[in-house]
């Protein structure tokens, strides 16, 4: 059964608000489906996520669907403890190390733009704040750096950061398209530096 014939009549905007989703091209098809993936396995509904893991499967290499089930798995525990740290009254939760092991975001094996927009998407699923606001500051500081740098890539006029890589002026660029190099020590990670994007991408592996 398809997730479309799983949603009820009462919630007829929904379901049309996901066909508009899946059709929409303006994200490159791994940014796309990987992001449907993440956010379904966020649900945790065996009922949502089995579509969308039929529908990865057609789209996706077995690394992106790895990388976006891996995103959904790490931001399930980043989204608990910074959503708490960000919440409790006494700020000093803040400076103690956070100790959780966040290799898969520095070592994803995808463009580090499409799981950090998976990050973000699963983090808004979750209601953390302080997550949110760190994965969306490391796509506008990407998006940033390649403007400035003048990129052979065309940039469309958007509003979504990640959407500079999406277009190579040749089919020659294509290939070449964001090269990555990661260099996360997540194991150096805190409580405080989540609350800043500045600090996380210096602890990030950063888009060349």
């Amino acid at each position: 059964m398809s997730i479309d014939e799983l949603i009820p009549d009462f919630a007829k905007d929904v379901r049309l608000d996901l066909s508009s989703m899946v059709s929409d091209e303006s994200l490159a098809e791994q940014a796309r489906y990987g992001l449907f993936l993440a956010c379904a396995v966020a649900t945790r509904n065996p009922h949502v996520m089995s579509p969308f893991e039929s529908l990865a499967a057609e789209k996706l290499t077995p690394a992106a669907i790895a990388a976006a089930k891996a995103a959904a798995s790490v931001m399930a525990m980043n989204n608990i403890y910074y959503r708490f740290v960000h919440l409790v009254s006494n700020k000093e939760y803040g400076t103690m190390p956070a100790r959780l092991r966040m290799n898969a975001i520095g070592n994803s094996g995808v463009y580090k733009a499409d799981f950090e927009l998976w990050s973000l998407a699963v983090s808004a699923i979750n209601g953390c704040g302080a997550c949110i606001d760190a994965h969306k500051t490391v796509l506008q500081d990407a998006a940033s750096r390649r403007a400035q740098s003048k990129p052979r890539y065309a940039l469309p006029q958007s509003s979504n950061p990640w959407r500079w890589r999406l277009k190579p002026t040749t089919r020659r660029n294509r290939a070449t398209a964001l090269p990555i190099r990661s260099t996360v020590d997540a194991t150096k990670w805190s409580g405080a530096s989540i609350r800043t994007g500045v600090e996380k991408n210096e602890r990030c592996g950063k888009l060349s």
